[in-house]
C-alpha cells in the first residue's frame, strides 16, 4: 500500500535535486483549474498507457494527489501494480497544499506558456498586431506567413494563406527563407507561445526580417477578421538543398551553445552506464514519420509541441533528455530550447535516425512495450461482444451499456442507449449507476482499449456479467449501425477534455485566456 507525504516533505523533494515525478491524477479539466507548480498531469484513465514512458524506472519515486478524495489511492494502487517501488500519495491532496501556501497555479502547460512570454520580453521578440497584418495583405506587400501549429490544427483554420510548417521544422526552411531577402515572414499559432517561439527560432538561426503575429489566430477573431477555414492548400516541403543547409546550421548552433551531441554507440551504453538516471528518448520528427520507423523505446513528440509541452512529456526531474531526428537538425533546436527553458542534462543523437540505420541498428514500428503487455493481459480476461451481436442484444431489454472513452468521441458518437462516464470515477461512480452486480454491462470506447481496463475493473469488484464491444465504436460505425451524438447520456460533468479557447469560438474565453498566457509574463518584466 502506497505510503503517505506531507506537503512539507513534498516541497522539501521538490526543492531538492532528487529523481522523483509528481502527478496531478484528476479529470484534465480539473488540473486546469488549479494545480501544483510543476506538477505532469495524468489522469487516472491514462496510467496505464503513459506511466511507462513518464517513469521508465520503476524505483523513482511517484507522488499522487487529487482532491483529497479516494482517487488518487486508486490511482496509486493501480501504479503499484504495475511494478513501481516507491508510490506516495499526497496527504490532504491539493486542498492541503493550497491551505500550506505553497505554489500553485492554473491552466495547462503553464511552465512552457510562462517561458514563451520570457522569451518574448527578454528576447524583445518583433511582432504584429492582426490588423497590421491585414494591413500589408492589402498593400500586397512581399510576405509569407507560417501557421507553427500542428497540422491537424492547422486543417481546422489558419490566418488567410498561411502555410502549414510545425514549429519545429523551422530550421529546414532557413536557408530557403534567407534567399528572400525582400519578404517579410509571419509566424502565427492559436495563441502566443508557438508564435513567440516560431519567430525566435528563425531570428536565432540569422533571419532578421521575421515577426510574430501577436494573439494569433484568437487575435485575428477578436479583430474581427476572418479566418480560412479547411484549407486545402497542397503542403510544401523546404528544398533539399535548405534541408543539407540546416544540417550543417544545426552543427554549427550546436557547438555555439555547447549542446553535446552523442554518438549511436554512447546512446547504447547509456543505459547500462547511468542506471540510476531516467533517460527521455524524444524523437521530434512528425508523427507520420515515427509511424514509419522510430528507434526502439523513444517518444515521438514533435520538436514545436515538445517545447509547448514539455510538462506533459519530461515527468521525472533532473532526467536526461536526448533528442533525435532523421538527421540532427530538428533535434538541436529542440535541444537548444529546452537548454533555454532549464533542462541541464540534454544531449542530441549525431545524425539521428540516419545514423542509428547506419550503425546497423533497427527501427521499429511499435507502441510501448509496456503498454502493449498490460492491454495484452487484460484482453486476455476479456469477454467480447462484436456489434451484430450488442446490436442484438439492445433491441430487447438490453445490457447496460457504459462508454468510457473520451467526452469528446463519445459526444462524436457512440452506441444508443450507453452512458458516458470517465474510467477515472468508474469505482466510485458505477454502484449508484448499475448497483446489481449481476446485471449485464457493455463497456464500449472508440478502440476497445480503455474498455478492457474498465471491465477488468467492474470484474474485480464483482460484476458477473462484464462484456467488451470488440473494436470499439470505430467497429460498430464500420459495420453500419447508427450511432448517437451529444451529450445527453453523460453521468458526470464532462471536464475530463480542455478544449482550446482558440477552437470554442467564444470570444470572451479567447479574451480571459490571453490575459491570462500574458500575465504569465508580468514577472519577467519586472
Amino acid at each position: 500500500m502506497a505510503e503517505r507525504i506531507r506537503c512539507e516533505g513534498l516541497k522539501s523533494l521538490m526543492e531538492s535535486d532528487d529523481a522523483f515525478a509528481i502527478f496531478d491524477i484528476r479529470e484534465r479539466g480539473e488540473y486546469n483549474e488549479g494545480q501544483i507548480y510543476q506538477a505532469s498531469s495524468l489522469p487516472r484513465s491514462q496510467i496505464e498507457f503513459r506511466i511507462a514512458d513518464l517513469v521508465p524506472i520503476r524505483s523513482i519515486p511517484v507522488i499522487v494527489y487529487d482532491e483529497g478524495g479516494e482517487r488518487a489511492n486508486l490511482a496509486a494502487a493501480t501504479i503499484e501494480q504495475l511494478g513501481y517501488q516507491r508510490v506516495y500519495v499526497l496527504e490532504g491532496g491539493l486542498p492541503a497544499w493550497a491551505t500550506a501556501g505553497f505554489p500553485m497555479v492554473a491552466g495547462v502547460n503553464v511552465p512552457s506558456k510562462e517561458f514563451g512570454e520570457k522569451v518574448h520580453i527578454e528576447k524583445k521578440v518583433p511582432d504584429i498586431s492582426p490588423e497590421e497584418l491585414s494591413a500589408r495583405f492589402a498593400s500586397r506587400d512581399k510576405i509569407v506567413v507560417f501557421d507553427v501549429r500542428t497540422p491537424e490544427e492547422h486543417r481546422r483554420f489558419c490566418i488567410p494563406g498561411a502555410y502549414s510548417v510545425p514549429g519545429g521544422d523551422l530550421i529546414l526552411w532557413a536557408e530557403e527563407l534567407r534567399q528572400k531577402s525582400d519578404t517579410t515572414f509571419f509566424i502565427h499559432c492559436a495563441g502566443r507561445t508557438r508564435s513567440v517561439i516560431g519567430a525566435q527560432t528563425l531570428r536565432r538561426l540569422g533571419l532578421t526580417n521575421v515577426y510574430a503575429l501577436r494573439n494569433g489566430t484568437m487575435g485575428w477573431i477578436l479583430a474581427g477578421l476572418e479566418l480560412e477555414r479547411d484549407p486545402g492548400r497542397e503542403r510544401h516541403s523546404p528544398s533539399p538543398s535548405s534541408r543539407a543547409a540546416g544540417e550543417m546550421l544545426a552543427l554549427r548552433i550546436a557547438v555555439e551553445e555547447g549542446i553535446p551531441m552523442i554518438s549511436v554507440s554512447e546512446l547504447l551504453n547509456l543505459p547500462r552506464t547511468e542506471e540510476h538516471q531516467v533517460i527521455y528518448l524524444v524523437d521530434v520528427r512528425s508523427p507520420t514519420e515515427y509511424a514509419k520507423g522510430h528507434i526502439p523505446g523513444s517518444m515521438g513528440i514533435p520538436g514545436g509541441q515538445a517545447v509547448q509541452r514539455a510538462d506533459d512529456f519530461i515527468a521525472v526531474r533532473n532526467a536526461k533528455v536526448v533528442f533525435v531526428s532523421q538527421g540532427q537538425a530538428r533535434a538541436v533546436m529542440a535541444a537548444y530550447w529546452f537548454r533555454q527553458m532549464g533542462f541541464e542534462a540534454v544531449v542530441v543523437l549525431r545524425e539521428g535516425v540516419q545514423g542509428w540505420i547506419r550503425d546497423g541498428q533497427n527501427l521499429s514500428t511499435e507502441t510501448s512495450a509496456a503498454r502493449v503487455h498490460i492491454l495484452a493481459k487484460a484482453d486476455a480476461k476479456a469477454r467480447y461482444l462484436n456489434p451484430t451481436e450488442l446490436d442484438s442484444l439492445s433491441s430487447s431489454t438490453g445490457p447496460f451499456i457504459l462508454n468510457v472513452g473520451t467526452s469528446q468521441e463519445y459526444q462524436a458518437g457512440h452506441v444508443p442507449k450507453s452512458l458516458w462516464l470517465s474510467r477515472g470515477w468508474l469505482e466510485l461512480k458505477i454502484n449508484g449507476l448499475c448497483p446489481d452486480p449481476s446485471q449485464p454491462i457493455v463497456i464500449t470506447c472508440p478502440t476497445g482499449q480503455q474498455s478492457i481496463l474498465a471491465a477488468l475493473t467492474l470484474s474485480a469488484r464483482g460484476y458477473s456479467d462484464v462484456s467488451v464491444l470488440k473494436g470499439g465504436v470505430k467497429a460498430w460505425i464500420k459495420e453500419g449501425h447508427p450511432t448517437e451524438k451529444g451529450l445527453d447520456g453523460c453521468v458526470m460533468e464532462t471536464n475530463d477534455v480542455v478544449t482550446p479557447a482558440s477552437a470554442t469560438g467564444n470570444k470572451e474565453a479567447m479574451v480571459r485566456y490571453l490575459e491570462w498566457e500574458i500575465s504569465l509574463g508580468d514577472k519577467f518584466k519586472r
